[in-house]
């Protein structure tokens, strides 16, 4: 890539330890401004839940945005699943979901997957309006980046347009239903894994293009059978043609902030 350009994984609620990685990386100054020039920075999704200041990791990426755009860089952000549970929560709180497999609903998700009070108090129109525009699938070089590791936006689409344009006609509706369907589908995970992860990811990239998957959403950890505060670098398989980048920082893990390409050390 002519530009250096970064991938942020899930940040769970931990504004202050995503600030300290992006000063780390020299993508930020002790005043949480951008300081990175014409970089490009890309955050996977999942800002939100399990972790004290969600809605502050938000307002710290809004602001980012804002910043780098003078400078020649490019701040943006995918939807996480929790970013869908969070405005679902917000339209649609206790509502029950027509569902075959009993009671569903925003709320009862939303506190089981770590839902934060503070973070639906200080949810502005101005986040709902920013959360629900972003996309679910882009591409930065030749890297798809995906929130979720599964098939399932295929479902939405066969391009990254079309993905997008779905999504967002779903966001900006009120059907419970298909926003339902969105959060579930993208809580689904390790599409790539296994003997036949690479024929899988190659399939994903040759319908969506691209050379390699970079997503967030599975915590490394949990692929390789360690403690996350084990997870020093973003985690590369299916024959070198995904890589996973969630850290695991809600759990102990680090806040990564991968440049690309990336490629593990020798």
């Amino acid at each position: 890539m002519d530009v250096p350009t970064y991938v942020v994984g899930d940040v769970h609620g931990h504004r202050d330890e995503l600030a300290e990685a992006l000063r780390e990386s020299k993508l930020i100054d002790e005043n949480d401004s951008w300081c990175g020039a014409d970089a490009h920075l890309w955050f996977l999704g999942d800002f939100v839940d399990r972790g004290p200041d969600g809605i502050g990791a938000i307002d710290l990426v809004m602001r980012l945005q804002e910043q780098a755009v003078p400078a020649g860089g490019s701040v943006e952000a995918l939807l996480g699943n929790h970013e869908i549970l969070l405005l679902g929560m917000y339209h649609f709180g206790a509502t029950e979901v027509p569902s075959d497999f009993g009671p569903r609903s925003f709320a009862r998700s939303w506190e089981i997957n770590g839902g934060v009070s503070e973070d639906q108090d200080a949810l502005t129109d101005d986040h709902v309006e920013w959360l629900s525009t972003r996309p679910l699938v882009a591409h930065a070089g030749e890297h798809l980046l995906l929130h979720s590791d599964t098939l399932e936006y295929l479902d939405w689409g066969d391009t990254e347009e079309e993905i997008n344009e779905t999504a967002q006609e779903i966001l900006a509706g009120n059907d419970i239903a298909a926003w339902w369907d969105v959060w579930r589908r993208m809580t689904t995970r390790y599409a790539f894994r296994g003997p036949h992860g690479g024929e899988v990811a190659a399939q994903l990239l040759a319908q969506l293009g691209g050379e390699r998957i970079v997503h967030g959403h599975s915590v490394i950890a949990d692929q390789l059978g360690i403690h996350p505060t084990q997870i020093e670098a973003p985690y590369l398989y299916a024959g070198g043609t995904v890589l996973g980048v969630d850290g695991g920082l809600f759990a102990g893990g680090p806040c990564l902030v991968v440049p690309l390409p990336w490629e593990p050390e020798d």
